[in-house]
């Protein structure tokens, strides 16, 4: 069986690398056999979209030949629905069997794209448990999300009371880490007696981090910076300041409290502000928190835009780690929030039966 399995950011590929594993004897293929790497796909925002508009037109130019001269039995796209629906729709038309992994984030805005994700695929596998019902009976499917799997079992590290660890992860794209790393480091350079650790996502990533900390971290802090090792991290840290994405998923099921933050341009804030209706938050713990009946404080303090600055993530981490009554309050909101992502083991061996149906 020919698969062709389409991943354009760092999480989903991940996702990709283990659904390869385990589809074994078939034939997979991905973006990366038709020349095209993860972080040049991984661009975010109107205007780094458009200064990268002919790579992207020549990325889909690309994968639709692929798929009329390879002719795929399925083609299974992995989130990144800007791009990887259109290939979906296209493959659908072609008579190929289409399901993307990751359901578009309708449930924030937008839903009038329903009838439309419908026509495009034949099978949606949702992380989220509310999601399915947003469609046609039937159409989506609740798989669970893989991440809980990967924290399953895991055990969170013993604290040293006499060493702090702050771990800071500014994100995989170039454009968060400029954003929102020289704000996390103004906010833990206002704490005394602490260690500062940063995994970086690939390599650009980690260049991009080391540039930011030689430039901008404060003399007295003690900064490491790493490649990859998040999981790890953040079961070992006492707290931490993640970019909105899937890294604050990570921290929650590592239950490490986490100040989520993000920053974007002034033009996309404002788009974002006018069109966001569906929801009173970003980061997706909270999302499955407020989607499930979640009342009151939400289990990851957001802040965002302007509300991000140095002084107000640095009065959330001084109360966790001056008052251990706070923090654990921290963890057990979190504890509640990660039971609603659970629905039991094989997230990716779900969508594995869904391919090769």
């Amino acid at each position: 069986m020919k698969i062709l399995l389409l991943a354009g950011e760092e999480s989903g590929l991940l996702y990709a690398r283990r659904l390869k594993a385990l589809l074994g004897a078939h034939t997979v293929r991905g973006y990366g056999d038709y020349g095209f790497r993860t972080a040049d796909l991984a661009v975010m925002g109107f205007w780094a979209v458009l200064k990268k508009l002919f790579f992207f037109l020549r990325v889909k130019r690309t994968m639709t030949r692929a798929i009329d001269t390879w002719r795929p039995d399925v083609v299974c796209t992995i989130d990144y629905p800007g791009l990887n629906l259109k290939l979906a729709a296209y493959a659908k038309a072609k008579g190929i069997r289409a399901v993307h992994v990751v359901c578009p984030q309708v449930w924030a805005w937008h839903a009038g794209r329903i009838p439309k994700i419908e026509a495009a695929l034949d099978r949606l596998c949702c992380f989220f448990p509310f999601e399915p019902g947003l469609f046609t009976p039937g159409f989506a499917t609740f798989v669970g999300h893989p991440l809980a799997e990967t924290f399953a079992g895991a055990v969170r590290a013993t604290r040293d009371a006499a060493t702090r660890l702050v771990a800071l992860l500014p994100g995989s794209r170039l454009g968060e880490i400029e954003r929102c790393l020289p704000t996390m480091l103004d906010a833990v350079a206002r704490l005394d007696g602490i260690l500062v650790a940063i995994p970086a996502a690939n390599e650009g990533a980690r260049r991009a981090i080391d540039r930011i900390v030689a430039r901008r971290a404060a003399a007295h802090l003690s900064v490491r910076v790493q490649s990859g090792g998040a999981r790890d991290l953040l079961l070992r840290a006492d707290c931490a300041v993640v970019a909105s994405g899937t890294a604050t998923l990570e921290a929650a099921l590592a239950r490490c409290p986490t100040v989520l933050v993000y920053r974007v341009g002034r033009v996309l804030a404002a788009f974002a502000r006018r069109v966001i209706k569906g929801v009173r938050h970003v980061g997706l713990v909270n999302v499955v928190w407020e989607k499930s009946g979640g009342t009151g404080a939400s289990p990851m303090p957001e802040l965002l835009q302007e509300d991000f600055t140095a002084e107000a993530v640095a009065a959330i981490l001084t109360r966790w780690l001056a008052d251990e009554r706070a923090r654990a309050a921290a963890v057990a909101a979190l504890e509640d929030a990660v039971r609603l992502l659970n629905a039991g083991s094989g997230a990716l061996e779900k969508v594995v039966a869904e391919l090769v149906a």
